[in-house]
């Protein structure tokens, strides 16, 4: 059964690549890319309004890849006063890399449901809060951490735009390719892979196929526009 990744470059390339490896038959189809955010430059003048105690949240790994060279370009270190969290193990790692300060996350799934839950974010009355994300986004962490008494501040590092593609076309070339299973890592993509083939694709082999999703939010969503097969993957990175 071959396997569509739908996930950005460079992580559905790996992911080809070591399903490849694996001897599953597995093709790349990228449905955004990146370009950096509106608020980059002023990511200096954000942390520097920030205490010690104060919180630093990292919602992707695409937050840091673009952050980091704009605190190299101003000659600065992440601030060790503050505590770090992240929505996931590896977006944990990559900011560890980038600061060498200790950052936390949730052990289960990486998503926002799970990170308002860790014990040390019950009780956040009066601390600011920096959050390093997208463009858009769910909103759950900023809405939670305000109802707790938090004065939170988004920082948009990076834009996430959709790539065009022909959709008659690319349904002829994916169902010849004999596509069975799809690899979908947000709410987003699930959309734009819902909305980029005509209905008959939709009937006859879009939503007989496998899904894999990484959190049972999108597996709802998914049910919603009529996938029946899905699977819920531990997390959203490649392991």
């Amino acid at each position: 059964m071959t396997i569509l990744v739908t996930r950005p470059s460079p992580a559905a390339e790996e992911l080809v690549g070591r399903l490849r490896a694996l001897g599953q038959v597995a093709w790349s189809l990228p449905l955004i890319e990146f370009t950096p955010g509106r608020d980059l430059d002023r990511l200096p003048q954000l942390l520097s309004q920030l205490a010690a105690g104060d919180l630093l949240f990292i919602l992707s790994q695409h937050a840091i890849h673009y952050a980091q060279p704009i605190i190299r370009q101003h000659d600065l270190t992440w601030p060790a006063s503050l505590n770090y969290y992240a929505i996931g193990r590896t977006t944990a790692l990559l900011m560890h890399t980038a600061s060498g300060l200790p950052v936390e996350y949730p052990h289960q799934r990486e998503t926002s449901e799970v990170l308002i839950q860790l014990p040390a974010l019950m009780q956040v009355a009066g601390k600011r809060a920096l959050i390093l994300r997208g463009n858009g986004g769910r909103e759950l962490l900023a809405e939670t951490l305000t109802e707790r008494g938090a004065d939170v501040t988004f920082c948009e590092c990076y834009q996430r735009c959709a790539k065009v593609y022909d959709g008659l076309s690319e349904g002829r070339r994916w169902r010849d390719r004999g596509v069975g299973t799809l690899v979908v890592t947000s709410g987003e993509m699930l959309q734009q892979l819902y909305s980029l083939f005509p209905d008959i694709d939709h009937q006859e082999w879009l939503l007989r196929c496998r899904l894999v999703v990484v959190s049972e939010r999108l597996a709802t969503l998914a049910r919603e526009f009529g996938w029946q097969e899905i699977t819920v993957a531990d997390g959203a990175d490649n392991d």
